[in-house]
């Protein structure tokens, strides 16, 4: 006589997820929140960081990407790492640097020191992301459920990417802009103290030891490009600009090299074979990018030309949060009806829409089109929402944790590529726009600073008399206007050209299988 099924008796799939794992996922895409809300949380945050700590240029941005540069280095060396000692180990071990490093930024007493700490803040997150997502692999084993799971934490990274500036307005209103990083301080400690109760343990006892020598390669050259970068778009020498990025390339390519000879490499470079996979990454690569780095011109737009108080400003980028976070949770009900390439490069095709109106922004169209402006935001959800799916699916199952390592890899790395890249690109039109010479009888030390950025002409003018500080901001705020223009009008093209490669090459093909890697659960949920 057979016995009844699991199913029959309970009324469940026996492979089904229960309480336990759903309270597990909620517990793991409060840090998924927090992390994606700490490479946005500080652009509301410039002008107080520019009055404070009086950086550089070339420091601010250094602040504000340093932190997702560090993430994006480390991310596929962290989940080789997780695999070896444990993911929820890993976890609870990044979630307890995390909370340091945050009351170390917020304490900061220099730009330098502040960049330290954001590095760390980097070095903890990267230990963080890849232990989500293959936790919620793992504890959802039904695959309707876990696409939900899946689904649930794209909309967290998305809406604590489009949250950043809304959280950090909010505490800057009230608080100074070292709030904006204590507020991880009460999420990781909740983490710690509840993290071991719902989640599983799980560890591939097949990963293999991460090479330290191409974990340094990808970092050298990654930051060595963007320094290079950022030296050209200061007016540095061209030559040795040039020479820096090549040295940065010259690096990357050693490590690529180097992974092809490596029997456990840091990065899987055969998984590039798949175009599907690559065409995802890229899309996961530059929508990101284009999009992070026009929203952190939009910010400093609000206050610095608009002239609004942080919380005001948060307030009035609301709406493009919420249409983030709704679009994330509409994506997989979307791909029921349509195919995944055409929802991706739908969205993209409204994020180009977006982009081009904010390119067309000027002084006196003011908050209407800009807000109307940061649609792209609506467009980024669903991308955000079936990137990791598409990457992963591309890939063999044997391989579906590198793959998604190497999907947030590419997400991160194009959020801070976009601040670094565009924000130059941005901050060197700037400098071009503003005029070489101000009216007479203004104090050099205020036009010299009006030179270097918006916020350090803000800061420059505060004890001028009203008419002396106004003429040198206006054309401060002519010149910066067209910065963004600029920055807008990249991102129009670029995302444009993301939309018909979506349509290209974002047609799924079924993976080829392989023998399914040996894995030790050591605490199931």
């Amino acid at each position: 006589m057979t016995s009844p099924s699991e199913r029959e008796v309970t009324g469940r799939r026996p492979d089904a997820a229960g309480a336990r794992q759903w309270a597990g996922l909620a517990m793991l895409a409060l840090p998924t929140l927090l992390l994606a809300m700490d490479v946005t949380v500080l652009y509301l945050a410039v002008p107080h960081l520019a009055a404070d700590l009086r950086p550089s240029g070339e420091q601010l941005l250094w602040i504000t990407d340093i932190y997702g540069f560090m993430i994006a280095g480390l991310l596929v060396t962290m989940g080789t790492l997780g695999d070896r000692i444990g993911r929820r180990r890993l976890l609870m071990w990044g979630a307890g640097a995390f909370g340091v490093a945050s009351v170390a930024a917020a304490y900061a007493p220099s730009a330098e020191a502040l960049i330290a700490a954001r590095a760390l803040l980097g070095i903890a997150g990267a230990t963080l992301m890849p232990s989500t997502l293959a936790l919620i692999s793992n504890m959802f084993r039904d695959a309707r459920q876990r696409g939900t799971a899946i689904g649930i934490w794209a909309a967290s990274l998305s809406g604590g990417i489009a949250l950043g500036p809304v959280v950090g307005g909010a505490l800057l209103e009230s608080f100074g802009w070292g709030a904006a990083f204590l507020i991880a301080v009460p999420v990781m400690a909740l983490l710690l103290a509840v993290g071991p109760l719902l989640l599983p343990e799980h560890r591939d006892t097949t990963a293999g030891r991460p090479d330290l020598v191409s974990v340094a390669l990808s970092l050298i050259a990654m930051l060595t490009i963007v320094y290079g970068v950022k030296l050209l778009s200061h007016g540095g020498d061209p030559a040795l600009s040039g020479g820096v990025v090549l040295a940065g390339l010259a690096a990357g390519v050693v490590f690529w090299r180097r992974q092809r000879g490596l029997a456990d490499p840091v990065l899987d470079v055969t998984l590039f074979r798949n175009r599907t996979l690559i065409g995802a990454l890229l899309v996961l690569l530059l929508a990101p990018a284009v999009t992070g780095g026009t929203y952190l011109f939009v910010t400093r737009f609000l206050q610095g030309v608009e002239g609004l108080s942080p919380l005001t400003a948060g307030l009035w980028l609301v709406p493009s949060s919420v249409a983030m976070i709704l679009t994330s949770l509409a994506a997989p009900v979307l791909v029921r009806r349509l195919p995944e390439r055409i929802v991706v490069a739908g969205s993209l095709a409204v994020s180009a829409a977006g982009f081009l109106l904010i390119a067309l922004l000027d002084q006196a169209a003011g908050l209407p089109l800009l807000i109307a402006g940061i649609v792209v935001y609506v467009g980024h959800g669903p991308m955000m929402a079936l990137g990791t799916d598409l990457v992963v699916g591309s890939a063999p199952p044997e391989k579906a944790g590198s793959a998604a390592a190497i999907s947030e890899t590419s997400t991160e790395l194009g959020l801070a590529l976009g601040v670094a890249v565009l924000g130059s690109v941005g901050a060197a039109g700037y400098r071009q726009a503003v005029p070489a010479a101000f009216p007479t009888g203004l104090p050099p030390e205020a036009t010299s600073a009006a030179r270097d950025s918006i916020e350090a002409a803000a800061t420059a003018v505060a004890r001028l008399p009203p008419a002396q500080a106004e003429a040198v901001l206006a054309p401060a705020r002519e010149a910066f206007t067209a910065s963004l223009n600029l920055v807008a009008g990249i991102g129009a093209a670029a995302t444009l050209a993301l939309a018909v490669l979506a349509l290209v090459a974002l047609r799924r093909k079924p993976p080829v299988a392989g023998p399914a890697p040996a894995e030790t659960v050591l605490d199931q949920a």
